[in-house]
């Protein structure tokens, strides 16, 4: 005999429901209500309530931060926390071509922080014998921004001179590898062109370094302080980082064609003990190893001097007009 038996399922309940009559109101009512929250809203977002009324600008430096702080407040001052305008903001400092974008912070109910990034120049563009400001990625910024201790970089003849962006591919290799560069060496650098060695960075004392292309510039300036650094690099002429593994320095080379500088020369290099060379390398390698300074390579994994000559001597030159925001070469480091 079958005993089994199964539970009857408990039956849903059906669920409530308002009469016909005031479902319809409501949905008239909720239906009547969203234009009036919507007029509410827009009010609200650019009401006297929530107005900017403190503008706090950052980032800005140089000779146009004064005019670019004034542009940013003006137009800010339009707006409210609630309906912040970027568009606009850019508009304001499109005309300063030192600023590559702006970024936006409100605080409820009156105050605006906005920082501006910029893009400093790197280099001077010379084309047809005029110069002109140029960023690391190509962004030309115009003669307003030429300093003393900008490298030269040939361009092309198409490439724009007031604004716009650099389209000669040798002139951009030589950019890209100028925007890695540490600060503290930049103000060396005389120029930067494409010669038989590849790309080619040209220290205003005459001492050649060998990049052969635009490819992991940080790892081959790395490679250059390090090599600097070494006291048994002393009194090379240049030094060759195409494989920054296997950086060398010696002598004998010269410039090989390029203007301006004597073959053979033996130019002055940064001392071993200078604190500038040892904190670049701390924190070249820390950049390039994701963290870790240790990791980095030392002067002799850098490579050896192919020859050496005697400790050099002082450099008789400094670079002139050097930005603020770079350090300053002293006397022991001309390299």
């Amino acid at each position: 005999m079958d005993r089994s038996f199964a539970l009857p399922l408990p039956r849903r309940l059906p669920a409530p429901t308002l009469p016909r009559g005031r479902a319809r109101v409501a949905l008239v009512c909720a239906l009547a209500a969203l234009p009036l929250l919507g007029a509410g809203w827009l009010w609200l977002r650019n009401s006297p309530l929530v107005a900017v009324e403190h503008v706090h600008v950052s980032g800005a430096h140089g000779t146009e931060a004064h005019a670019i702080d004034v542009a940013l407040r003006e137009a800010a001052t339009h707006m409210s926390t609630l309906n912040v305008n970027v568009g606009v903001l850019r508009a304001a400092v499109a005309p300063f071509h030192v600023v590559r974008d702006v970024q936006v912070s409100p605080g409820f109910p009156h105050s605006l922080s906005i920082r501006v990034i910029e893009q400093p120049p790197v280099a001077a563009l010379v084309v047809d014998g005029v110069r002109t400001a140029v960023a690391a990625d190509g962004a030309v910024l115009g003669a307003s921004l030429l300093t003393g201790s900008l490298p030269t970089v040939p361009g092309a003849a198409g490439d724009p001179l007031g604004s716009g962006r650099v389209h000669s591919a040798a002139a951009l290799a030589a950019l890209a590898v100028m925007g890695a560069a540490p600060g503290a060496l930049v103000g060396w650098v005389a120029r930067v062109y494409s010669g038989p060695e590849g790309l080619t960075v040209t220290m205003r004392n005459g001492l050649q370094l060998y990049f052969g292309d635009a490819g992991r510039p940080q790892a081959k300036w790395l490679a250059v302080v390090r090599v600097l650094a070494d006291p048994s690099s002393a009194g090379a002429t240049y030094i060759d980082v195409r494989l920054p593994e296997r950086a060398a320095a010696g002598l004998g080379r010269g410039v090989s064609g390029e203007a301006g500088t004597t073959a053979g020369s033996t130019p002055t290099q940064v001392s071993a003990s200078d604190p500038t060379a040892a904190a670049l390398a701390a924190t070249l390698a820390e950049a390039v190893n994701g963290g870790s300074a240790t990791s980095a390579p030392t002067a002799s994994t850098a490579g050896t001097p192919t020859a050496s000559t005697e400790a050099a001597a002082t450099p008789t030159t400094e670079p002139s007009s050097q930005p603020s925001s770079q350090t300053e070469p002293s006397s022991s480091t001309g390299g």
